[in-house]
């Protein structure tokens, strides 16, 4: 049920505001106490793969600095935190043997948010897996559906009695796309067959994972899903038909097997002869009920034919006047509304939260007054909430945002090159300074968000099905 927002124009009673992270980018002893490394581990270590080849190793040194940290998310006013567990942290070998010292890291930080009324928010697979299991196949592996359900039972069992949410999994189609297809990301494949296997695999894995959950007793129980709108970059028929294919490819080949059983139509024709056969009874698992879908927003993406583009046949095209991130990604915060109201139009009223929306922005150091002024960043948060406040007003059963991301962190390919927190870290000193934007952020919280005022975003559109973005983005986000 949608709650009524008050004439205040705050958010509903209840909706939950937090920050979120992942294990990779900010925990840092990647191999500390009995860890198993993981693909990303080894991936950063190798020659040319990321920015001026700088990998996790210490990150925000958050696996030493947690308590401190989560005083930090105590003083913004966090109701909830978002992270994620390594799993070769718990299982140094993916499977099989416990590493009782890593699950107690986690056991910690939970009693050390409850402690502080901030309610952990958890999700079992943010990108990072055991390096033993890629050795095995990895996402290829028909078999790694029953180890991550292994996995999943162990956390359940160890975490789900004070554990407030569960996802399975964090933005399958970059795993897929940056992972296996442009070899962008970890473990830096480039083959279309695989991405085809790779992207059923996580799939299949999710629906395991959530009939354990059930099994178990644990919930709510969900999946983060990153979707962009896909909008062409004019009313030619090859232009909409390249956004059509765009769409098929990042949103609905996730979305439509959660939700309908079946992947689009579109899928056999953009994979071509590496389209393989699946079997009709995985997806009983993987449309298995959902608590909730959290969505992960940053832009849209509009999109030309471009029939040298491979597999979409499309390509990226740049707006005249549009505002631009430090990743390159266009300011649109209408796409979030829109977002959010083609999932209530496409799928129907699940509960949703965005699990992840913020921006790269090139921040100065602070200054003489100790501040970090990022007004840029500021703007992107009160613009996107209009809309995420916006969308509850029409009827999207929206119950929570969180800011990607708390703490400037490894982002990735791109090393640490972008920053998207709300906190900066010196990462020689590994100093936290609050900057503007998580000043606003605890207002916002603080006031439920009656600061952002009563200017709406523009009206959407009708809802449709999220348009073309281009298969050439760039994977250095969260």
């Amino acid at each position: 049920m949608v709650a009524e927002l008050p004439a205040a124009a705050s958010f509903p009673a209840g909706f939950v505001w937090g920050a979120a992270t992942s294990a990779y980018q900010i925990e840092g002893s990647p191999l500390a106490d009995g860890a198993g490394a993981s693909n990303w581990h080894r991936f950063s270590h190798t020659p040319g793969r990321t920015h001026d080849g700088e990998t996790g190793d210490v990150a925000c040194d958050h696996y030493r600095r947690a308590p401190d940290d989560v005083a930090l998310m105590s003083e913004l006013g966090l109701g909830a935190y978002r992270f994620s567990l390594a799993w070769g942290r718990i299982l140094p070998e993916g499977r099989g043997r416990l590493n009782q010292v890593g699950l107690d890291f986690y056991s910690r930080l939970v009693d050390l948010l409850l402690e502080r009324g901030i309610q952990p928010f958890v999700t079992l697979y943010h990108w990072d897996l055991p390096a033993a299991l890629d050795e095995r196949g990895g996402w290829l592996n028909p078999d790694i559906a029953g180890w991550f359900a292994d996995y999943a039972r162990i956390a359940f069992e160890a975490l789900g009695d004070r554990v407030a949410a569960w996802a399975t999994l964090n933005e399958p189609w970059v795993s897929v796309d940056a992972g296996y297809m442009h070899g962008t990301h970890a473990p830096g494949h480039n083959s279309l067959f695989e991405a085809a296997r790779a992207a059923h695999q996580l799939l299949r894995a999710h629906g395991a994972a959530i009939e354990v959950g059930r099994a178990v007793g644990v919930r709510p129980l969900g999946i983060v899903i990153n979707l962009e709108l896909k909008d062409p970059a004019s009313n030619r028929p090859l232009d909409v038909a390249a956004a059509r294919r765009a769409d098929a490819y990042m949103n609905r080949q996730f979305m439509d097997p959660l939700f309908f059983g079946r992947y689009p139509d579109e899928l056999p024709a953009i994979y071509g002869e590496a389209w393989p056969e699946h079997r009709p009874s995985d997806f009983e698992s993987i449309r298995a009920p959902l608590d909730f879908v959290g969505i992960n927003y940053y832009t849209r993406g509009v999109t030309r034919h471009d029939a040298q583009s491979w597999p979409l046949r499309a390509s990226r095209a740049k707006v005249r006047g549009a505002r631009y991130t430090a990743t390159g990604w266009e300011v649109y915060p209408e796409g979030l509304l829109r977002t959010l109201l083609w999932v209530k139009e496409r799928y129907g009223d699940v509960p949703l939260y965005v699990t992840e929306n913020g921006a790269a922005f090139p921040d100065r150091a602070p200054g003489r007054n100790g501040r970090v002024e990022d007004p840029l960043r500021v703007r992107y948060y009160r613009d996107h909430l209009r809309a995420a406040r916006e969308a509850i007003r029409r009827g999207v059963d929206l119950r929570g945002y969180f800011a990607w991301s708390l703490l400037d962190n490894y982002e990735w390919s791109a090393g640490f090159s972008k920053r998207f927190g709300i906190v900066r870290v010196d990462y020689r000193t590994q100093r936290r300074t609050l900057k503007a934007s998580g000043e606003y952020y605890r207002r916002i919280v603080a006031s439920n968000g009656a600061e952002l005022g009563e200017e709406r975003p523009r009206r959407a559109r009708a809802a449709r099905a999220p348009r073309a973005r281009s298969r050439t983005r760039s994977h250095s986000r969260a």
